[in-house]
């Protein structure tokens, strides 16, 4: 399979490369290597835009995309197509303009106040979640005439962001009458993993009264989840986030996306412990028997969950090794971790362990930590040599 090294600086005019993105050191001397599969991370956009057919699918790239590098990712998609794509703030929006060049991008985190004119510079488009920044929004485009666009949010029962139902109705009027530059009307599922949630369809039909009052305006309401719910959530652009990345939209059910992210670590030291002796701080594992220990060179400063960490009392994570499951020995510390290898095929200094990959998948890994596959995935970190697959 042929990959593809992102490295810092690398220059600008040089085949398939991107500007300001990290592989972190190189991998021989780096703790872990994070592959990352553009190819099925742009299959399984393709797989949701089908799913979604006639609405489109963006691409919501946020958080340096879901960890995975926001300028690869972008790139990545809109060679495949992706025309629209949402992120988090104006930071984000900068760095997918620079290799996106005619994509449309909103920000999510709304308008910052004294920024519509960064907006207007940079071609994005600020998602409006309050009667404040659109008063903001509307004296910038009168007094310019910038008709760069903007989305309005409406707030349908998360709660977080957006402008109320009665709010948005009351103002439907003067959208309509009046140029304001609303180029995207949107809501947010609170709860689109759990299909049987009766506040699924109480955003749906809300949205679509809403809707009503804005016709002309293009919508949207899916994220990922909300995709699989039915055709009566996707509108006009559906926003899968977490989906294209390998974690599973449909809780409960086979996964029916392919993974995107595997992550090695190196093996640091090899030792054997006596029945009895402990590992690790707090001296909370104990070896039930003769033991032989992987310490590998990675730990929750790299992104890895602290929670995954083992005691007498209580199991944690596993890693893989030539296939063989091993269940952590201890703590996971900031920059290190031991693994119970006693059962595993032979493992020498420098070789390298499965921490998420195969069996061991982002949403089996999250769940062992008791957190969730979206910070497993947020948080990785820069230490790693990143590899970027294209094919």
């Amino acid at each position: 399979m042929a990959s593809l090294d992102f490295i810092a600086d690398s220059h600008p005019t040089a085949p398939d490369s991107v500007r300001g993105i990290t592989s972190g050191p190189p991998s021989s001397e780096a703790g872990g290597i994070l592959t990352v599969d553009l190819a099925a991370l742009v299959s399984n956009w393709r797989a949701l835009g089908h799913r979604a057919m006639p609405s489109e699918c963006a691409g919501v790239i946020k958080a340096n995309g879901y960890g995975c590098g926001i300028e690869p990712v972008a790139t990545a998609l809109a060679r495949a197509g992706c025309k629209t794509f949402f992120v988090a703030d104006l930071s984000e929006a900068r760095r997918v303009r620079e290799v996106a060049a005619e994509a449309a991008i909103y920000v999510l985190n709304g308008l910052i106040p004294g920024t519509p004119q960064v907006y207007a510079e940079l071609r994005a488009r600020p998602v409006i979640g309050s009667m404040v920044e659109l008063a903001e929004w509307d004296a910038f485009v009168a007094s310019t005439q910038w008709r760069g666009g903007a989305a309005l949010h409406v707030d349908t029962g998360m709660n977080r962001l957006g402008i109320s139902a009665n709010e948005a109705a009351a103002l439907a009027p003067r959208i309509r009458s009046e140029n304001h530059g609303i180029t995207l009307l949107m809501s947010h599922f609170a709860c689109a993993e759990d299909t049987a949630h009766p506040l699924n369809d109480r955003q749906i039909s809300l949205f679509r009264e809403v809707r009503m009052l804005f016709r002309g305006i293009p919508s949207s309401l899916a994220n990922s989840s909300g995709i699989f719910l039915s055709d009566n959530a996707h509108c006009d652009v559906v926003r899968p986030g977490v989906a294209l990345y390998g974690v599973n939209p449909t809780p409960g059910k086979p996964n029916p996306m392919r993974p995107v992210i595997e992550l090695k670590a190196r093996v640091a030291q090899l030792r054997t412990v006596a029945k009895g002796d402990t590992v690790g701080y707090s001296a909370g594992w104990t070896a039930r028997r003769a033991a032989r220990i992987a310490v590998v060179s990675v730990g929750y400063a790299d992104g890895y969950p602290r929670a995954s960490g083992s005691s007498d009392e209580t199991p944690g994570g596993w890693v893989t090794v030539g296939g063989k499951r091993c269940p952590l020995a201890g703590r996971v510390s900031m920059d290190l971790m031991a693994i119970d290898v006693t059962d595993a095929p032979e493992l020498r200094r420098g070789d390298f362990v499965t921490l998420i990959g195969g069996d061991l998948d982002l949403d089996a890994v999250a769940t062992a930590a008791g957190t969730i596959a979206y910070e497993l995935l947020t948080a990785l970190g820069h230490r790693y040599h990143r590899v970027y697959r294209t094919e």
